[in-house]
């Protein structure tokens, strides 16, 4: 049974970077679609990016080119590393496999404000 522990997250101002990890347990992610979503408060679940089995990243028009989606075979852990954050990134952020649409981890809150 899948299991994802995101962590990482955090406060940080305007323009700063955080890596939000997830460690995954109970299957490969290699095998997997694996996806990273965010919920701001008061707002649907949105998907932020998606790495496909063959190695293809697909992000949101609104984080293309600040975030990028990676993975660690070897540690079974994927990462979303965050660059030149802004105030509208603030949420919640979860991992999650598209093969298994009814998992959610527990996520991890991101606040970027000054």
């Amino acid at each position: 049974q899948a299991q994802f522990v995101e962590s990482g997250g955090g406060l940080v101002q305007p323009g700063g970077s955080l890596t939000l990890s997830c460690q995954v347990s109970g299957i490969r992610f290699k095998f997997y679609t694996m996806e990273w979503y965010r919920q701001a408060p008061g707002m649907q679940r949105e998907l932020v990016a998606r790495r496909i089995t063959d190695g293809t990243r697909n992000y949101a028009d609104s984080v293309r080119g600040r975030f990028t989606i990676s993975g660690d075979t070897g540690n079974n852990t994927m990462y979303l590393h965050m660059n030149n954050l802004k105030p509208e990134d603030t949420a919640v952020y979860y991992c999650h496999a598209n093969e298994i649409s009814d998992y959610w981890g527990q996520g991890t809150q991101v606040t970027v404000t000054s």
